[in-house]
């Protein structure tokens, strides 16, 4: 279906968009102008939305606003926030009466007139996305970044060419209720994560997965040959399986052996780069790597991959240096929501580092971060909700041998700390293995304060 047939269907009908904020606004404006009656609902009041209610109000938008947001949601079309279940009861009770739901992305799915390159995972996901976007645009390609990056695709739609690309980073949330699948897919790696939404980590799993259930036989995934949930996964993949690894040869795929990654299909194995000359530091942007010259392959040059690992410095908010201060370096690693991420951060380093921890708690276990904390930290800085867990995790860790830990109330006085108990050759890392829902709107805001705290440091 196409964006204009697609915009018709719509006329004459009602929708609830979900939601109030940068990501749905150029959605619920599209829908203004094409005549569709829309009812914005949020938790926010009036004054928690600010100018955004005002404008969006004078071009005729309706509002349910405060904690009865979802009641009387009789609209013909629901187009949900990717954090909110599909089956909370309000919405469940919506579909039963015949409302139809979907998404912004979902509805992109529908209307992407150009290829599409959809990356998922518990972590890597940005990073990914990001080389492989780089790596088309290095061969002349127009890119398109998306989904959970960059911003909503749907109203870009019209300018799109059948030769562009559309390159997407999906959550689970994004995926719960997706029913189409790209040509190229990536799964990143499988671990728990985002418990405090999912019911389960086996719907988590399953959630994942609908990057690439419904595909044709003509479609390809990408899986991490390391990791025992995406192998079991990729049983379930209708198209061709590639894998990366960096634990042993692969058959189809990009793997790494003596410090060198292969590409190999079709039974032939050639060489990619030495990891020594990648830009991007840690074998987790190893990783993201092959991941990305696995799904790019047939589309990007051996010569293109080479050059951008050589020249690509990496992404805002993942292992980011903000600065060098007397002999100090500082980093921004805000995207760590999860244990697992900070654990990959602090393997980035080969001296023991300052770590500044903590946020909100998603329902994850945290025992498997104290044994490298212990491992990788040399003062350890804790604040947020998770202050408490993360302890707990570092101290009945088997190798535990008395790491200074200190709790703090913000990041004002988190800096301080570190600034006083740094020397010249420390690093300073904030990696929080916790969501930023605590404190702040997202990762990205964590990490911009974090950053002008650092910054306004004097020299």
């Amino acid at each position: 279906m196409d964006f204009e047939t697609y915009l018709e269907g719509l006329q004459g009908k009602t929708a609830a968009v979900i939601g109030i904020g940068v990501s749905n606004r150029p959605l619920i404006e599209l829908l203004l102008r094409r005549h569709v009656a829309v009812t914005a609902r949020d938790r926010k009041s009036w004054e928690a939305l600010g100018p955004l209610a005002d404008e969006l109000a004078a071009m005729g938008c309706r509002f349910r606003l405060g904690e009865d947001y979802l009641q009387d949601l009789t609209e013909d079309i629901i187009f949900r926030t990717p954090g909110l279940r599909p089956d909370v009861p309000e919405i469940a009770a919506a579909v039963a009466r015949g409302s139809v739901l979907t998404s912004e992305m979902e509805a992109f799915f529908e209307v992407c007139p150009c290829h599409m390159i959809a990356i998922t995972g518990s972590d890597g996901k940005t990073t990914t996305s990001t080389i492989i976007s780089e790596l088309l645009k290095a061969e002349d390609k127009t890119v398109w970044l998306g989904g959970n990056i960059g911003h909503p695709l749907l109203c870009d739609t019209p300018r799109m060419r059948p030769e562009d690309y559309a390159v997407l980073e999906l959550s689970s949330f994004q995926l719960m209720t997706m029913k189409r699948s790209p040509a190229i897919a990536v799964v990143t790696n499988l671990s728990p994560n985002h418990l405090d939404v999912h019911k389960s980590y086996q719907e988590y799993i399953e959630a994942k997965a609908n990057v690439f259930l419904h595909q044709g036989k003509d479609g390809v995934t990408v899986f991490n040959a390391d990791n025992a949930d995406s192998r079991a996964s990729a049983r379930k993949a209708p198209g061709e399986v590639r894998w990366f690894s960096r634990q042993g040869r692969v058959e189809n795929g990009v793997f790494l052996e003596d410090g060198v990654l292969y590409q190999a299909e079709g039974g032939s194995v050639t060489p990619i780069l030495p990891i020594s000359d990648i830009a991007l530091p840690g074998m987790h942007n190893v990783e993201n790597y092959m991941a990305a010259f696995a799904a790019v392959r047939g589309l990007v040059s051996a010569e293109t991959m080479d050059a951008v690992a050589r020249s690509f410095h990496g992404v805002e908010h993942r292992i980011e240096r903000i600065r060098v201060r007397r002999g100090v370096r500082w980093y921004n690693d805000s995207i760590a929501s999860s244990p697992s991420r900070t654990i990959a951060g602090l393997r980035s380093f080969t001296e023991k580092v300052i770590l500044i921890a903590g946020g909100k708690d998603k329902g994850i276990s945290y025992d498997a971060i104290g044994p490298e904390i212990n491992e990788h930290v040399k003062y350890l800085i804790l604040c947020g909700a998770t202050a408490g867990v993360i302890r707990e995790s570092v101290q009945k860790a088997a190798n535990y041998a008395g790491l200074p830990i200190r709790e703090v109330q913000d990041y004002h006085e988190a800096v301080a700390l570190a600034d006083e108990v740094s020397g010249e050759g420390d690093v300073v890392i904030l990696s929080p293995a916790s969501t930023s829902f605590d404190r702040f709107a997202n990762f990205m805001e964590r990490g911009s304060v974090f950053k002008d705290i650092v910054n306004a440091l004097p020299d």
